[in-house]
């Protein structure tokens, strides 16, 4: 009977993930209703609630993949001041993301950085040099994230600068899906390309 009801559990997890298609691709989602999706571009309009444990939960997760290491570039539009790129995700408790902001890390230890999440809250795993923040103007900003499932190592570029927060090392997750979306704010996405070891 517990297994009965542990498999019931799991598949209306499985029932409860929604899809939206932008740029040609499937991504699942929480819910699609908080996302606009067209041949063009991909956008977040509704922005989630703060949550406890505190770690970003809105993300469109590409459905290609997972990935054992990955390049992905990508046009980034903010109506805040932030966005996030996910990736090694696992699940909504497993991942690590890049949150790209216009605050400078070393006033902001919560943006502009690498974050681990592993069951709990958000983890910074980069360094808190390097400021000012990479996305300084709310126009469209072209982003480049790489990383590497065996070395753990990632590092994420907007308009071709990078720094030293937005470099890190996590060896806990080997491989994962790429995901775009936000923490508590929204935006915009497009010329999304992806290209890797699956």
């Amino acid at each position: 009977m517990k297994l009965l009801c542990g498999l019931l559990l799991l598949a209306g997890a499985v029932w409860a993930d929604e899809t939206v298609t932008a740029m040609g691709k499937t991504f699942s989602v929480r819910k699609a209703a908080d996302w606009k999706g067209t041949p063009e571009g991909l956008e977040l309009v509704v922005k989630d609630e703060p949550g406890v444990p505190r770690r970003p939960k809105q993300f469109a997760i590409l459905q290609e993949g997972p990935y054992k290491s990955f390049t992905l570039e990508v046009d980034v539009k903010r109506n805040g001041k932030s966005l996030a790129l996910a990736f090694a995700h696992q699940d909504e408790g497993h991942f690590n993301y890049a949150h790209i902001s216009v605050d400078d890390p070393a006033k902001q230890n919560v943006h502009n950085g690498v974050f681990h999440v592993f069951g709990g809250e958000r983890v910074r795993i980069s360094s808190l040099e390097g400021g000012p923040g990479l996305l300084p103007t709310p126009e469209w900003t072209h982003v480049k994230l790489v990383w590497d499932g065996k070395t753990g190592e990632v590092r994420c570029w907007a308009d071709g600068k990078t720094s030293e927060a937005l470099h890190g090392v996590d060896l806990s997750l080997k491989s994962g899906r790429v995901g775009l979306g936000s923490f508590n704010e929204t935006g915009s996405f497009r010329n999304l390309k992806v290209s890797g070891v699956k």
